[in-house]
């Protein structure tokens, strides 16, 4: 664990940053058609509930990161396995968001670059990067947040000013019922993206202001929810239910559909700065925690050293996580979030819990007796 300190605002701002990811470029919830806003807002819901079981875990084990508090709670030898999970679960991720960047990048603007040189080139910034530490991460994402908000809103802007909105195609609002949204909102878009902010257990205990963390943790949470509810119901509103479940990229489609005063028109770079961002942080995020777990489980005493081995398995996996990018939607929507995400955001978080509880419930009235007995011998 490094010597570190990051500020509450530098939490909140990596967590937003890191939430919004790339769960800009897809359809998120797209299959709830006119409600798939109202989903996400549902599973930001969800997404609190998750929070408050890795809370509740940092509560416990406030100044450990997560490969350190599992062997505490579990032994060292199950402990040390279920560290060593977690950290492949972090590299799995990270090449996701890889391929997910590589994959949209290669499609949108370079078709004739090879998918490994356009991943390799990105992972390398994002290498530098993790070897300066988390200080270094959560001021670039400073800088990426100001940008990130003027992008926002200056397109939020243009989309009003083209006069593109229809929000007839919004209704009807609740085509599904409410029991059909909520199981969509619990079993798929709750652990992408919200679940994946476990890999924060990773980075809580450098925060410098513990006790803000469950504030920090809500509001970033609902800041990222809402914004994604707000690009998904303008999605709907310009381009409609059919194009936007049909379109790779809905975002990219409503962005070259703005045209303002007949000439300013193909604003393709604000996608392309949208998409730097958002896959730069996730993925720097997602290799720092797993480079960190590394060090931690195997006892190195300099992380950094760690970085270009972990950024290179990482690479290496997102080429061969699937043959095409079809494959790759398929899984990423299909087994993922039940075979993977559920373990690793819900049951082992959850359980892990569950064991903290009554095992620091122990201490406590193991504590409380010797105090008693104390007091009594003094008697």
């Amino acid at each position: 664990m490094e010597k570190a300190n990051i500020s509450g605002y530098q939490l909140f701002v990596l967590i937003f940053l890191f939430e919004m990811g790339s769960a800009l470029l897809v359809p998120l919830a797209g299959e709830a058609k006119q409600a798939a806003w109202l989903v996400i807002l549902i599973a930001m819901v969800g997404g609190f509930l998750l929070f408050f079981i890795y809370y509740g875990l940092f509560q416990y084990y406030p100044d450990q990161l997560l490969t350190e508090f599992v062997r505490s709670i579990l032994g060292n030898f199950l402990g040390r396995i279920v560290a060593f999970l977690y950290i492949l679960y972090f590299i799995y991720l990270a090449a996701r968001v890889l391929r997910d960047f590589g994959d949209t990048l290669l499609t949108f603007a370079y078709p004739h670059i090879p998918l490994f040189v356009a991943n390799a080139a990105f992972i390398l910034v994002v290498v530098y990067t993790v070897r300066k530490g988390v200080e270094v991460l959560t001021r670039t994402g400073e800088l990426f947040f100001v940008l990130e908000n003027l992008l926002l809103m200056t397109f939020f802007l243009l989309i009003v000013a083209s006069g593109m909105i229809h929000l007839n195609n919004l209704k009807p609002v609740i085509e599904m019922s409410v029991t059909e949204m909520v199981k969509m909102a619990f079993t798929k878009t709750i652990f992408f993206p919200f679940g994946e902010i476990i890999s924060f257990l990773m980075i809580f205990p450098y925060l410098n202001e513990p006790k803000r963390l469950k504030k920090i943790g809500i509001s970033s949470i609902a800041a990222a929810g809402i914004f994604l509810a707000i690009i998904m119901a303008m999605n709907i509103a310009v381009l409609g239910v059919d194009l936007t479940t049909r379109s790779q990229y809905p975002l990219l489609s409503l962005i070259q559909s703005i045209e303002v005063a007949g000439f300013l028109e193909r604003l393709d770079v604000y996608f392309l700065f949208l998409l730097m961002i958002g896959g730069f942080i996730k993925i720097s995020v997602f290799t720092y925690v797993a480079v960190t777990g590394t060090a931690n489980v195997f006892n190195v005493k300099q992380p950094s050293r760690l970085a270009y081995p972990v950024g290179f398995v990482i690479l290496l996996s997102s080429i061969i996580i699937a043959s095409s990018f079809t494959e790759h939607m398929h899984e990423g929507l299909g087994a993922v979030p039940i075979y993977i995400h559920l373990p690793f955001q819900v049951i082992i978080p959850l359980l892990l819990l569950i064991i903290a509880f009554f095992r620091n419930r122990k201490k406590e009235g193991q504590h409380q007796k010797k105090f008693q007995k104390g007091g009594v011998d003094q008697k």
